[in-house]
């Protein structure tokens, strides 16, 4: 289940990076970028590689946020021991 849910994370935010790097840098040189009033001295290939990871990385959190807020109370909730081994504070009943 761990593993179907990282696809559900990663696989769309990689999908969204993909477009977001195509629409911005069909509007933006990378050559004419600036970091704190200077040029930026890097490749365009360098900037693509940079532009597509943070795309990424602030995609996949806005994945994660939707996995997470489509768990169930259940899934939240439940405690992933056995009804034997589990301490006082976890719940008792089994995740539906």
């Amino acid at each position: 289940m761990l593993q179907q849910r990282l696809m559900w994370i990663a696989w769309p935010a990689f999908l969204v990076a993909g477009m977001l790097e195509v629409l911005v840098f069909a509007m933006v040189d990378p050559q004419d970028l600036h970091w704190f009033g200077q040029p930026l001295d890097w490749s365009r290939q360098a900037v693509y590689t940079v532009a597509f990871f943070v795309f990424w990385c602030i995609t996949m959190v806005s994945s994660t946020l939707t996995t997470l807020l489509a768990m169930s109370p259940f899934e939240v909730n439940r405690c992933p021991l056995p009804a034997t081994d589990r301490p006082d504070g976890c719940p008792k009943q089994d995740a539906c």
